[in-house]
């Protein structure tokens, strides 16, 4: 099974609340998004599925919104959910690999998607899309499992990230490291899971 065929099985059989990263109030992803965009910002959830974080976006009055993911299944989830008002965001369904924007957004943000590219070609050019992605001073978030956290996701073994590799990731590009953020996720399975984000900003 290749990793479409793995994610579109999982939204077709799976609820919403019988996967790990499911996140009633993403209280911590709002938090991090409203100390660097304006409501009037362009956003691009990469990896975002079926969350809840764009139906918050949208409460809040952020107007150009959209949402990426590699499973036709999940996306259809959420615009069923949100009804009326998924037509005031633009649904993508890609591989982030195979992404090619045809806009620049001021917030490339991704909650835990990056961490599933284990190959260093791929990995590449995830760096080389987020960089066109991003306008001139424009800021990227990503979060992945930490060196404390899970070595698996959904079945699928993951790549940790420390902080020196966060550190460390865009060395030699237009996108320099700010900070980063360690925090837990507790999973609907009474469980916990170790993240760091890391945030970034492009150079003009």
């Amino acid at each position: 099974m290749n990793r479409k065929e793995h994610w579109e099985n999982i939204y077709s059989t799976k609820e919403l609340t019988e996967v790990s990263w499911y996140q009633p109030n993403p209280e911590f992803s709002l938090h991090l998004i409203f100390k660097l965009i304006d409501k009037n910002d362009s956003i691009i959830d990469i990896g975002g599925g079926d969350s809840f974080l764009v139906d918050y976006l949208l409460n809040e009055g952020f107007t150009d919104l959209t949402v990426l993911d590699i499973s036709e299944n999940a996306i259809k989830r959420a615009q069923k959910r949100l009804g009326e008002q998924a037509d005031k965001v633009t649904w993508i369904v890609s591989d982030i690999t195979e992404f090619r924007p045809t806009k620049q957004y001021h917030l490339w943000y991704d909650r835990a998607a990056f961490h599933f590219l284990k190959n260093a070609d791929e990995v590449a050019l995830y760096k080389e899309i987020l960089e066109k992605s991003v306008i001139d001073n424009g800021h990227a978030i990503i979060g992945a499992f930490s060196d404390s956290g899970p070595l698996k996701c959904s079945g699928i073994e993951i790549q940790q990230y420390s902080k020196e590799d966060f550190t460390n990731l865009f060395e030699g590009t237009s996108v320099i490291y700010k900070e980063i953020i360690n925090v837990d996720h507790n999973t609907p399975f009474e469980t916990v899971q170790n993240f760091n984000f890391a945030c970034y900003q492009k150079l003009s």
